[in-house]
């Protein structure tokens, strides 16, 4: 009996396709349960969507939560392989607060995780997959790439304060360049430090326009110059394929520091007014879990997807 794919509705649709899609590409679904203790997301609340997390007492009076985060948890229960690659992709409820109704709701949320020795063709096939994924969602998007490598080597030596930094990251995510001069005049910035910043930050575009200003602007600064050459060779899984044309290099498009580095990225589509897709290396968080390995992913938000129409075949 060949099974009616008619009978699904368009997230059910979706969700068949991405599965398809992360499984030939040598992913391996990983199931989890519903929930971890609690300690986990409260040693890591930066890094979630939202802190408010719902808890409950089990019954050896440990308290456990209904898990708001799936990467948490993939990595709290993995071991660490800094010298293999895994590949693990899922679909998962996840229980948060929901941006529309300012109230918990129950999502579902699909992703993949690359983790161990991640190198440059790891974060194009990631890269790639997440160009791949958007296509099913819509026959127009746009894949914005950032480094955070080449955004911390303009602003590491900029302030110690911790508030002054995040009213910095503020407003470079915010594009909100005339505030960024204000506060880094007040902290005694130079003005040569500002404008190369300001520069590195408004160079945003297409790969072939924008990779060459930025070899340009970061010839100075060693730690960029290695970044840009980095990123460069992730992008290049795009040259010369339809994919090309819908990516875009924004480096305003920041992420946490303290958890990201390197490559970080979102997804967006047609209808659709905030990112359906985030993701990019986080060996910052795995440090922070006590893992040695490398790690690059993504998840997708189907519960933006509800007025979104497959494309056809």
């Amino acid at each position: 009996m060949t099974f009616d794919y008619s009978i699904l509705d368009d997230t059910e649709r979706i969700t068949f396709a991405l599965r398809e899609l992360y499984l030939s590409r040598g992913y391996s679904r990983y199931k989890m349960s519903k929930f971890e203790e609690y300690d986990l997301y409260a040693r890591h609340k930066d890094f979630l969507v939202s802190d408010a997390v719902i808890t409950f007492t089990d019954t050896n009076g440990k308290l456990l939560a209904l898990k708001p985060d799936v990467t948490l948890s993939i990595i709290k229960n993995n071991q660490d392989e800094p010298e293999g690659v895994r590949k693990l992709c899922y679909n998962e409820n996840v229980y948060r607060v929901s941006k529309g109704t300012n109230s918990f709701k129950e999502l579902m949320q699909m992703g993949l995780e690359c983790m161990g020795a991640v190198d440059g063709a790891c974060i194009s096939e990631v890269l790639q997959l997440a160009a791949e994924t958007l296509k099913v969602l819509s026959t127009s998007f746009v894949l914005e790439v950032s480094d955070l490598d080449i955004l911390s080597a303009f602003t590491e030596d900029l302030t110690e304060d911790s508030a002054e930094m995040s009213g910095i990251l503020r407003c470079i995510q915010e594009k909100n360049f005339h505030g960024l001069t204000e506060l880094l005049e007040k902290n005694g910035t130079s003005r040569e430090k500002t404008d190369a910043l300001i520069a590195v930050l408004r160079t945003a575009g297409s790969p072939e326009e924008v990779l060459p200003k930025l070899e340009t602007l970061c010839a100075g600064v060693p730690r960029a110059a290695e970044a840009v050459e980095r990123l460069e060779e992730a992008l290049g899984v795009f040259w010369g394929t339809p994919f090309l044309p819908s990516v875009e290099i924004d480096l305003s498009s920041a992420a946490d520091m303290n958890y990201y580095n390197g490559v970080v990225f979102r997804g967006y589509i047609d209808g659709v007014p905030e990112s359906v897709l985030s993701g990019g290396q986080y060996d910052v968080l795995m440090r922070k879990m006590g893992r040695k390995s490398g790690a690059i992913g993504f998840a997708v938000y189907l519960d933006l997807l509800e007025r979104i129409t497959l494309p056809e075949e």
